[in-house]
């Protein structure tokens, strides 16, 4: 689910908010998904001593730029990320560099091969605006979410998310309920389309497609496009698990 949630409007306020929040954009970009492309995230982590590395290129309306995240799992059930992303938002005039860092802690004790797993998630993420015309600018944002997943014995995974997050700027902090809806359908034993729709309190849902191909054992490429807020955006990545 999404790290940070923001509204906007046109003039030096809708930059301000588009580059404070980093909109649905850099939220997708830091550590707050489930397997590439999805945003909803499921109830599993990776296996003891196990990595991953992933690289991406997002688009949210006027906004794109690049994310690399690494998560690692120390312990049984515990999976731990970091994450690095940067975009430039083409709308304002001059347009808007933004940076962003993340973390995340997802712990998932009850985890199954059919049924029910599930766990939590906590989530912070900070990120910086180049307003060119005016002084930088700093957004933090944190968040808590309830991560269930159903397995089906035929391969086919239902995600649910719950979460409520907070998001600081200049001394202000706001906060909203967030949720999301996931579904994931594998049609071969390498190829797997995804649908999903999420959302924060008080805004209309987003929605997105997918696709993942396992390319050899462990690498596995990614597509995804989506709609929804008078909006549209993508993503194509990779990601590497050793």
């Amino acid at each position: 689910m999404n790290v940070i949630g923001s509204a906007a409007k046109i003039n030096f306020t809708r930059t301000l908010a588009l580059a404070l929040g980093a909109v649905a954009y850099l939220a997708a970009a830091l550590p707050a998904q489930a397997e590439r492309p999805m945003v909803v995230d499921d109830a599993g982590t990776l296996d003891k001593g196990g990595a991953k590395l992933e690289f991406g290129w997002s688009r949210d309306d006027e906004t794109r730029g690049f994310d690399a995240a690494v998560g690692y799992g120390p312990i049984e059930n515990l999976e731990v990320e970091l994450a690095l992303a940067q975009a430039r938002d083409h709308e304002p005039d001059p347009s808007v560099r933004l940076r962003a860092v993340g973390a995340a802690l997802k712990w998932v004790p009850l985890q199954v091969e059919s049924g029910l797993s599930a766990g939590l998630k906590l989530e912070y993420a900070r990120e910086r605006a180049d307003l060119r015309d005016a002084p930088d600018e700093t957004a933090r944002a944190s968040a808590v979410t309830g991560l269930a997943t159903w397995n089906f014995a035929s391969g086919q995974r239902v995600h649910l998310n719950l979460g409520r997050e907070w998001v600081r700027v200049d001394g202000d902090t706001d906060d909203a309920n967030t949720w999301g809806v996931g579904f994931e359908h594998p049609l071969t034993g390498t190829f797997t389309v995804a649908a999903e729709v999420f959302g924060v309190e008080d805004t209309a849902p987003d929605r997105q497609i997918g696709v993942r191909y396992e390319v050899v054992e462990g690498v596995k490429l990614s597509g995804a496009v989506g709609r929804g807020n008078d909006r549209s955006f993508a993503n194509v990545g990779v990601a590497w698990e050793f």
